[in-house]
């Protein structure tokens, strides 16, 4: 009976040891779910922190791509009008060497 007992024992032990080291792995575990979770929280808030920023700045560039498209368009009809100025200055200033040689020789005359 003895022999029985000392295999009992040994069965115990052994079977003491595999709970602590299951323990031990599941603590392990623990501590790496635990570093991860803080890992992913962070991770999560500078995506937060990314995606606000992202928003802000697309919509300043919505409204800076809006404003140089009005510049353009300001600078387009302005190069039109300046454009017709030029042309309606060269016509004045042949009429006017045209009237200015016709009064010339009304003048000789």
């Amino acid at each position: 009976m003895s022999q029985q007992g000392a295999a009992l024992q040994n069965y115990n032990n052994e079977l003491v040891k595999c709970i602590e080291d299951l323990c031990a792995k599941r603590d392990e575990l623990q501590r790496q779910i635990l570093i991860e979770e803080e890992d992913k929280h962070k991770l999560e808030n500078e995506i937060r922190i990314a995606s606000e920023k992202l928003v802000k700045i697309n919509e300043n560039l919505a409204k800076k791509i809006t404003a140089r498209t009005e510049f353009d368009r300001t600078i387009s009809e302005t190069e039109a009008a300046y454009m017709k100025i030029l042309e309606s200055s060269q016509t004045l200033l042949s009429v006017l060497k045209r009237e200015s040689t016709s009064l010339r020789t009304k003048v000789d005359d």
